[in-house]
């Protein structure tokens, strides 16, 4: 499985020895213990160096388990501090040395031996030079070390003759993955091949092996880039989890076909899961990955996914399919496109497409309460080009409405086709824009038609160090070309508005005093003056009341959409106030208040609402600022004068000591409309455990909307994570629950459910790595 690959991988360093041997080799400075150094340059000798350079050196991490197999092969500090005049310079040290020179030579050392390259050592008790095969035999407690790796063997062979390296009952640790393994044999040949039998390996310490990876035999074969293994088992406290007859793996980052990670969970409603995923790399710009879903009361779902990428083409496409759903007694399916391309001239496209078979297909099929919230699914082909002055945009767009409550005549228009042109140039002192849009609204129900608008300005932008004043002023002209209108109405009305606007603002700075912080007053005013036009003739395509915030504060037309411009005269006031830290840059406050004043009542309307006679909007108000090092403060608030009281507000702290303790408590209130309190969280309770949850209630309805808790274990080299989930899984109300369980083995995967996903959505600031 591809999911073991990375922890086969860290074995081909072996094999670069092979193309090493055939290199030119330095000159060994070799001397026996306790003497003065000769130089020695019999080449057999230098072949039991070459262990040397077998491996790539690897920092450790110091929070995960010791998984050294021994202690070092000096004891002596200073060895390794002096250095040697080449770093590839190979020093020998024997305790005793025996050479015979000639047309057969041999060569022998006993009594311990110790070779050294730069910050490499590798040793043995007895060194040989056998003539006849032209190779190096190292007996007797074999030891290869670096600062991140460390080899025990019984014996070694290293073969010129054949390009061979041997090592028989090898065990070895790599400390930058903090893993170990044994293996019975290990060997590479000339022809780049990694060939490794009775192979075990875990990231658990000496003694502790609560999970173990075993195998029959490893091949991998560097040319090629490709490692193969036979009879792979996983063991997690001494129980087999996980079993493969034969693996093929890349031994790169290249993308290679081959089953992923299964999950296993429960579902709820749908009952227990299990999902196989299978990745195929078809070509180097295009894959698949194919998931057979097994849900045990609904039936088993197919979900495909197909990925590709060109120099100017990227996009996705996602198919599921549910034979035969046993509690709706129906097929269902989901099928999703998403498109881009980059052309040559500068224009871009995208294309979405999203479509499911019934209203219930998130709901009972998506897993989240935002999925299963989806009412609309955007299906549209844009093209669009921008510059410094100019944007265009082309597109046509329909929507499928998913939710039954929604009836006909609410149902979103479509748009075939839409152009929209904005552009922007200076003329002088002035600047001269204009926007434009020509867009068809069809719909199976009530009224239709064209719609043309066309809106040219002229600015006259004044900017100075700390402040800026922007006079402007505009017409905007629509025009509609209607069908199926109501008996009696005008199949092609128009509307004419001028506009005329003043912005104006500054920025003003002090020092704080006995602080490294400065902060800022930010004032800034906008005047607009807009006539009265009756629209009530009109359709209404696409235009709405937005809810008021900062960025609508300075908006001139209150409603978004042109089918209606709202007549006013109106000033917006606000203040944004900031305090920064000098020598970093980082906002340790930010606060933003502001209102918008009328000087008459406003007659403009939509349908079935009424004219609007208050004097001044609520207040916008929002404040954020860092109260510590680890904790800060966002606050949002909208209020009106009078007895209308509060209108929305929303609240979130979050404390944060360091990355594995956090803890979130939010607050949301809409009038008439919502009210709900949230708690999460994530904390050490010992040194092992950790408490994790999430508590979102409604006020307004008195009702748990989601909660889960859950319990974290960590150990040095595996972890486990527990989770239960209750929460409101549909838009009539319906509950669902579900337990995950997962577990994390360091260094190699994890198995069942994708309970992290679930804490990383659920748990703002929640770190799901396992140290």
């Amino acid at each position: 499985m591809c999911v073991l690959r990375n922890a086969l991988k860290r074995l081909k360093n072996y094999a670069k020895v092979t193309h090493e041997m055939r290199a030119n080799i330095p000159v060994v400075s070799a001397r026996p213990k306790h003497e003065p150094a000769t130089q020695l340059s019999a080449k057999p000798l230098i072949l039991a160096c070459c262990l040397l350079a077998v491996i790539d050196a690897h920092g450790s991490d110091p929070l995960a388990c010791s998984t050294s197999i021994g202690g070092p092969l000096t004891r002596d500090p200073e060895f390794l501090r002096v250095p040697l005049p080449n770093p590839r310079t190979i020093e020998l040290e024997a305790g005793q040395f025996e050479a015979q020179i000639g047309k057969e030579p041999t060569a022998s050392m006993t009594g311990g031996v110790l070779l050294r390259q730069d910050d490499k050592l590798a040793g043995a008790d007895t060194a040989r030079y056998d003539p006849q095969q032209q190779a190096i035999h190292l007996e007797g407690r074999v030891r290869y070390e670096d600062p991140g790796t460390q080899i025990h063997s019984d014996s070694a062979e290293f073969s010129y003759l054949s390009g061979r390296i041997r090592f028989e009952g090898a065990a070895f640790s790599l400390g930058s993955n903090n893993a170990r393994g044994a293996a019975a044999a290990l060997e590479i040949n000339q022809e780049g091949e990694l060939i490794l039998d009775g192979v075990e390996y875990t990231t658990c310490p000496p003694g502790s092996e609560d999970w173990l990876l075993q195998g029959e035999s490893i091949k991998l074969d560097t040319g090629a880039g490709v490692g193969t293994a036979k009879g792979i088992k996983l063991q997690f406290k001494g129980l087999p989890i996980l079993y493969a007859p034969y693996l093929s793996f890349p031994l790169s980052d290249a993308r290679k076909s081959g089953l992923l990670t299964p999950e296993i969970g429960s579902a709820g409603r749908s009952g227990n899961e299990i999902r196989l995923p299978y990745y195929w790399n078809i070509a180097p710009n295009y894959d698949a990955t194919i998931t057979p879903r097994l849900l045990t009361n609904r039936g088993i779902q197919l979900e495909t996914e197909f990925r590709y990428l060109t120099p100017r083409n990227d996009g996705i496409v996602t198919a599921d399919y549910l034979s035969n759903d046993s509690i709706l007694d129906a097929s269902r399916h989901q099928l999703r496109y998403r498109h881009r391309t980059l052309f040559e001239n500068g224009w871009r496209n995208k294309i979405e497409f999203r479509e499911v078979s019934d209203s219930q297909y998130f709901e009972d099929l998506g897993g989240s309460l935002s999925i299963s919230s989806i009412t609309h699914l955007n299906r549209s082909v844009r093209f669009d080009y921008y510059t410094e002055n100019l944007s265009l945009l082309g597109q046509i767009q329909d929507y499928q409405t998913i939710d039954n409550a929604i009836v006909a005549a609410d149902e979103p228009y479509r748009r075939v086709p839409q152009v929209f042109a904005s552009g922007s140039w200076p003329v002088s002192i002035l600047r001269l824009g204009v926007l434009g849009e020509v867009v068809n609204f069809d719909r199976d129900v009530g009224v239709t038609g064209w719609r043309v608008n066309a809106a040219p300005s002229l600015e006259l932008p004044i900017a100075r160090a700390g402040w800026f004043v922007t006079p402007a002023v505009s017409l905007d002209h629509t025009r509609y070309q209607l069908s199926n209108a109501s008996p009696g109405a005008e199949t092609d009305p128009t509307r004419t508005v001028p506009i005329a606007s003043l912005d104006t603002g500054m920025v003003l700075e002090r020092s704080l005093n006995g602080a490294n912080r400065i902060q800022t007053i930010e004032p800034r005013l906008l005047y607009v003056n807009i006539p009265y036009r009756d629209q009530d003739g009109l359709p209404v395509f696409d235009t709405i009341t937005p809810d008021i915030n900062l960025v609508q504060l300075y908006r001139k037309n209150r409603f978004l959409g042109v089918d209606r411009i709202g007549d006013t005269e109106q000033v917006s006031i606000g203040v944004t106030s900031r305090v920064l830290d000098v020598s970093s840059g980082r906002e340790l406050m930010t606060a933003t208040i502001g209102q918008t004043r009328y000087f008459g009542d406003r007659e403009v309307v939509l349908p079935g609402a009424t004219a609007s006679t208050f004097e001044t909007s609520d207040y916008i108000a929002q404040l954020r600022f860092l109260i510590w090092e680890n904790m800060n403060f966002d606050f949002g608030h909208q209020w009106g004068t009078g007895a209308s009281g509060t209108t929305k507000s929303e609240a979130r702290l979050q404390y944060r000591p360091t990355n594995k303790k956090v803890l979130n408590l939010a607050y949301r209130f809409r009038r008439d409309s919502l009210e709900q309190g949230d708690l999460s969280w994530s904390w050490p309770v010992s040194t092992q455990w950790n408490f994790v949850g999430r508590y979102n209630f409604s006020f307004r309805d008195q009702e748990v909307l989601e909660q889960f808790f859950g319990l974290e274990y960590e150990s040095c080299c595996w972890g486990l994570r527990l989770v239960s989930r209750r929460h409101i899984s549909t838009r009539d109300g319906t509950r669902d629950s579900s337990f995950g369980l997962q577990l994390v083995l360091k260094g190699m995967t994890s198995v069942g459910t994708a309970a992290d996903k679930l804490l990383e959505r659920g748990i703002l600031g929640y770190s799901a790595d396992l140290r």
